[in-house]
C-alpha cells in the first residue's frame, strides 16, 4: 500500500498529468476512480466543499490536497517518510 491515494477520473487531463509525473519518478500511489466508486466520490465532495474535484490526493496521515503538483506530492511523501 502506498502512502498516497489519488482520487481521479479516466477523462480528467489534470489526473493524467499527475499520474504521468509520479510514474516518471517511480513514486508509488494507489488510485481510485470516483466514477466507479460512489463512496470515494462522496468523500472527495466532503473535502472539497461539496464539489467533485479531481485529482484529490489523500495522504497516509489523513491530510489532503486538491490538484497538487507532482513535486508537492513527492515533498509530502518525503515528509511522511
Amino acid at each position: 500500500m502506498a502512502n498516497v491515494t489519488l482520487y481521479t477520473t479516466s477523462w480528467c487531463p489534470f489526473c493524467q498529468r499527475l499520474k504521468k509525473a509520479l510514474n516518471r519518478t517511480n513514486t508509488p500511489f494507489d488510485e481510485i476512480d470516483v466514477e466507479q466508486d460512489s463512496e470515494a466520490a462522496a468523500w472527495v465532495e466532503s473535502v472539497n466543499d461539496g464539489n467533485r474535484v479531481v485529482p484529490t490526493v489523500k495522504y497516509s496521515d489523513g491530510s489532503t490536497a486538491t490538484n497538487p503538483a507532482a513535486s508537492e506530492v513527492r515533498a509530502k511523501l518525503e515528509e511522511l517518510g
